[in-house]
């Protein structure tokens, strides 16, 4: 049995992430592939307080020729305040500028990803690979936090540790407290191992002894959130400051309407077929507007499939969307399948889907364009 808190219920604070006032301590994570501007001003305009642009690999940010994919992945609008950009990188010596220029470009918060467990990656030795390099990691988050105005906020996304071996736990807890002695305003923390990639359960155990360890400073959990049961659950469990929605807010931007919801003792909702409709028309605009035509139609693909989810009809209106090559196609999707109005099912868990994945994919080198 997972740990409970003393009075078995869910409540939680407003939620600060150094000079920033969050609110809703309900977030929406870094998503490779996918939590790019137009998922983030979804996620905004439908309840999320706070969102993270998808990881950016720092050589990619510091990139000065500006290439049209700089760009886009850099792109940082007004109503997304507060809104976090978030590093990944193997070298200390280029966080630092590379974090200078995300806030350059508008970003709130740096935060730093000693979290992703995809093979490529800790190959280069990026991401999770850090967290059993705890000089090298404590390096990285000294030189971002010296060279960043004290008002932006530096945080971290990590993982419980690199496997359940005790040099590992070690490791953890080396870089968690020395990264807040530092001065990292919160930490992330995914209740898998990098070992586990996302294989087995999210043990909330493990993320209530942090919580424990770690007093006042503020702790995020992450890791099998995708209802608003499950963050309910997490909450009374383990005691975090606050949740990161990661998997579970694709295809349902929704989510964190639900959770305000069922923390307010409301009954959860599903979108209905004409809420869904319009949610994905003005998500494809947003696309069709950084990307274009072309690009929108094949990125937009995916978000399809998971909207689908919510449909009662979900794997035929899936395999339209998968069938979908302009945007007229698109909007025909929409105008048959979402015609008449009707009650949404509840999203499935996103098993098959990884945070990280695209950094496996060729050619996905620059920007971790969807890591």
């Amino acid at each position: 049995m997972r740990s409970q808190s003393p009075t078995g219920r869910a409540s939680l604070k407003a939620l600060r992430i150094g000079p920033i006032e969050i609110g809703f301590p309900a977030v929406q994570a870094a998503l490779s592939g996918y939590s790019d501007w137009p998922m983030r001003v979804i996620a905004r305009r439908l309840g999320a307080p706070y969102t993270l642009c998808e990881v950016l690999l720092d050589r990619f940010v510091l990139d000065q020729k500006l290439h049209r994919a700089n760009r886009r992945q850099l792109k940082v609008t007004d109503e997304e305040h507060p809104v976090g950009g978030q590093l990944m990188g193997a070298d200390p010596a280029q966080f630092a500028p590379a974090a200078l220029k995300l806030v350059d470009a508008g970003f709130d918060v740096v935060d730093i990803n000693f979290g992703c467990p995809v093979k490529k990656v800790l190959g280069r030795c990026r991401g999770g690979f850090l967290l059993g390099q705890p000089r090298t990691a404590l390096e990285i988050v000294a030189r971002v936090r010296e060279a960043l105005p004290a008002t932006v906020p530096v945080t971290l996304k990590m993982r419980r540790g690199i496997d359940d071996s005790t040099q590992s736990r070690d490791h953890f807890d080396e870089i968690f407290s020395g990264a807040f002695e530092l001065g990292v305003a919160a930490i992330t923390v995914h209740g898998r191992t990098v070992a586990q990639r996302y294989v087995g359960p999210s043990d909330w155990d493990i993320l209530a002894d942090i919580k424990r360890q770690a007093g006042e400073r503020v702790v995020l959990g992450s890791g099998d959130l995708f209802s608003a049961t499950a963050c309910l659950e997490m909450i009374a469990r383990t005691g975090v400051n606050g949740l990161s929605i990661a998997r579970g807010a694709i295809g349902n931007p929704w989510i964190f309407g639900q959770v305000r919801d069922a923390l307010a003792g409301r009954p959860v909702r599903w979108p209905t077929l004409f809420e869904q409709r319009d949610v994905l028309a003005e998500h494809f605009a947003l696309s069709r507007e950084t990307y274009g035509d072309q690009r929108s139609c094949a990125l937009m693909r995916k978000f399809g499939i998971k909207y689908a989810q919510l449909h009662p009809l979900h794997a035929e209106v899936s395999r339209a969307f998968v069938a979908v090559k302009s945007p007229g196609e698109w909007h025909g999707v929409l105008a048959r399948w979402y015609a008449e109005d009707a009650a949404g099912r509840a999203a499935e868990s996103h098993g098959d889907l990884v945070e990280c994945a695209p950094c496996d994919a060729p050619g996905a080198d620059g920007s971790v364009a969807a890591a």
